[in-house]
């Protein structure tokens, strides 16, 4: 296995669900830390997700919405412990254990995606140029909290799922694609104006549709956008599509043809009650890093492993975890998929 490949997993519920008496245990049911049972899985890297100034209970109730004709159901979500200072005490965890981290602004308050990408509260009133100003202070502000603590991320990914843009209507891609990239430019150069070596990463939706990965990324380089690595999600289930590594493969082949960046699938999952066709998910897509042109797929993270449907008030049911006993999880055999990619990479 290749030294600057990612098996990751991403882990922001994890202080949160720890404080409402949620533990992790291994096969003989023992207690063991969530970070250091996914490394025995064959885990390398910690994704840590940052809000702006996030609610402290750690809940967002999230509004109905509705985009391109279809209604998007909102409801009570846990966010996760995902202020600064919490970031910074489970990177610590993360480095403890070893592993590689990655940290990912979000810019907003909660969670932001392709629907979703609402300015923090404390911003509303701003005008561009301040928000350009606001995003390089907070950048700079977590980072540099980081590196007093002796903590170097790997990566630092600048933006969340924005394929429509970021902090809205500011930075919207179809009202003001100019600006959004002068925004993610300011956010690229406070990482590396605190950690010159970080690789930064810039990150989409849908990374199996091929159009939709162009359509914001045509712009954004049009524009002049920087940034070290195309980030990904891939959520064959989220679109009741079956995995086909071979189409797959044929689209990132194409974006790293047009733009000529590695690749990382920042965001991955297949529904926690389904292991096999999970794992499957998984070690087939690791497979595809040894037939992407120049080895531009760098590897994945899974998008919440340490959870069952059952610990979340939404329900999300893409977790790779069963619920063993009351409050007490297990990692489901889906992500043992990491562990015998490397093994097979060894051998």
């Amino acid at each position: 296995m290749r030294e600057d490949m990612i098996l990751g997993v991403d882990l922001g519920w994890i202080s949160q669900l720890e404080s409402i008496g949620y533990q992790w245990v291994d096969i003989n049911k023992k207690n063991i830390d969530p970070i250091q049972a996914a490394k025995e899985m064959g885990a390398n890297t910690v994704r840590l997700r940052v809000f702006v100034n996030p609610p402290t209970y750690g809940f967002w109730i999230k509004p109905d919405r509705e985009i391109k004709g279809h209604r998007i159901e909102g409801g009570l979500v846990m966010l996760g412990f995902c202020d600064q200072d919490s970031v910074v005490s489970m990177a610590a965890r993360v480095k403890q254990h070893g592993m590689k981290l990655m940290v990912d602004f979000h810019y907003s308050d909660h969670f932001a995606d392709p629907v979703f990408q609402d300015i923090p509260k404390e911003w509303t009133e701003l005008d561009n140029t301040q928000i350009r100003e606001k995003v390089a202070e907070h950048t700079h502000t977590v980072l540099c909290a980081l590196k007093k603590e002796g903590i170097v991320p790997e990566y630092v990914q600048v933006g969340n799922e924005i394929n429509n843009g970021l902090l809205f209507p500011l930075g919207s891609i179809r009202e003001h694609p100019q600006e959004m990239v002068e925004i993610l430019n300011c956010g690229y150069d406070a990482v590396k104006s605190v950690f010159p070596d970080t690789q930064v990463v810039t990150h989409v939706s849908a990374g199996h549709i091929l159009e939709y990965v162009t359509e914001f990324f045509d712009v954004y380089f049009r524009y002049q956008g920087k940034t070290d690595m195309i980030g990904l999600s891939y959520y064959p289930a989220w679109f009741r599509e079956k995995h086909k590594p071979q189409e797959f493969l044929k689209v990132l082949n194409e974006i790293h043809r047009l733009y000529g960046k590695d690749i990382v699938l920042s965001e991955i999952g297949g529904v926690d009650s389904e292991e096999e066709e999970t794992y499957r998910l998984l070690f087939d897509t690791l497979e595809l890093t040894d037939s992407v042109e120049n080895h531009a797929l760098k590897g994945m993270i899974y998008w919440e492993p340490e959870v069952n449907r059952a610990a979340v008030p939404d329900g999300y049911p893409l977790g790779a975890a069963n619920l063993v006993e009351k409050k007490k999880l297990h990692y489901t055999k889906a992500l043992s998929a990491y562990k015998n990619y490397r093994q097979q990479g060894a051998a």
